[in-house]
């Protein structure tokens, strides 16, 4: 049986928030923390960017969200976005790393996630460095005149100097995209967010400088974090996440991304636990000023989505969900 997280190791959580839609995400993801893990013993970081370097818009969380925030015991930490920031706002989470102090085992979590379960059910050992495989074959983009899965792939390996082979899922037949290492950047963790984000840093400036050939008619945005996570998992001797972590993404955390999706595809628990979040009169006032919030949560359109879709045989790719939710005016973000 794993060991569990308990009160002798510490793991810190650490989610991006900012003003706008962030904020408000950060504010029903600490709840539901509280909510479902109360006795969760790690500290939880909330990273802020600096209206500065590379963020020139207002940035600041609200007052009020902050006040909840810190009565939560929530830590607000600032950070200075120097690469990316408003040109590519991903990648706010390989620059709040920084935040987080080194050497202490951490996980990172995307905003747009509820906790739904009990965080202390989680394993204890964090020094293999893993992260999400909620995800589908969304990069590379199949074109006319690609190389090739392996290509594309085997291409920024050799460019890091990293054994492309052993990263491979010899179960997945060859040019099938879950053969090879891919992650949704949703979650991710390991044993030292100093390593790990020099790493992410590092390699996501380097293929979007000076990328191989093999990536010429290739999109980077938004996919760069994604396409540097594997490399930088596979360099610290990390892969594809075992069952001991299948909470995450799983009983214990919903990566639900947006709020009309949440509706469409999650659990009945996960919604009954979104709206019991929100019903309070002082919640509810903040959150309303969201007009995704306001719209599917309060004026009652995400159960109507919901009513749409079969709960037990959805659509097999998410955009099919989406092309629904657009037909029917419920998509938002």
């Amino acid at each position: 049986m794993a060991s569990k997280v308990g009160s002798d190791q510490s793991v810190n959580i650490l989610v991006v928030a900012q003003a706008g839609r962030l904020q408000y995400e950060a504010l029903l993801f600490a709840l539901s923390l509280r909510r479902s893990s109360p006795d969760f013993p790690g500290r939880v970081i909330v990273a802020e960017p600096e209206r500065a370097g590379a963020w020139r818009k207002e940035t600041a969380i609200r007052p009020d969200i902050r006040e909840i925030l810190t009565s939560l015991d929530i830590e607000i930490a600032p950070f200075r976005a120097v690469h990316f920031g408003e040109r590519y706002p991903n990648g706010n989470k390989i620059e709040a790393l920084s935040v987080l102090p080194p050497g202490e085992p951490f996980l990172f979590l995307d905003t747009d996630t509820l906790i739904t379960g009990d965080l202390t059910t989680l394993p204890r050992d964090f020094s293999r460095p893993t992260a999400s495989m909620k995800r589908e074959g969304t990069w590379p983009v199949e074109e006319l005149y690609w190389p090739g899965y392996t290509a594309i792939w085997k291409s920024l390996y050799d460019k890091f100097g990293l054994d492309f082979e052993s990263s491979l899922d010899l179960s997945q037949p060859d040019e099938y995209w879950q053969r090879y290492l891919y992650f949704n950047a949703g979650w991710f963790l390991g044993p030292d967010p100093a390593a790990f984000g020099k790493l992410f840093l590092d390699y996501a400036r380097a293929i979007r400088g000076d990328a191989p050939p093999e990536l010429v008619i290739q999109p980077l945005d938004p996919w760069l974090d994604q396409v540097a996570l594997p490399l930088v998992v596979h360099t610290l001797g990390g892969g594809r996440p075992g069952p001991e972590w299948d909470g995450l993404d799983g009983d214990v955390t919903c990566h639900y991304r947006t709020f009309p999706l949440l509706y469409a595809k999650e659990r009945d628990a996960t919604v009954d636990l979104l709206e019991e979040l929100a019903a309070p009169n002082r919640i509810k006032r903040i959150l309303k000023d969201y007009i995704p919030i306001r719209k599917m949560v309060f004026h009652g359109q995400g159960r109507k989505a919901r009513a749409e879709f079969d709960q037990s045989n959805l659509p097999a790719q998410e955009k099919d969900i989406r092309r629904v939710l657009r037909a029917k005016g419920w998509w938002m973000r």
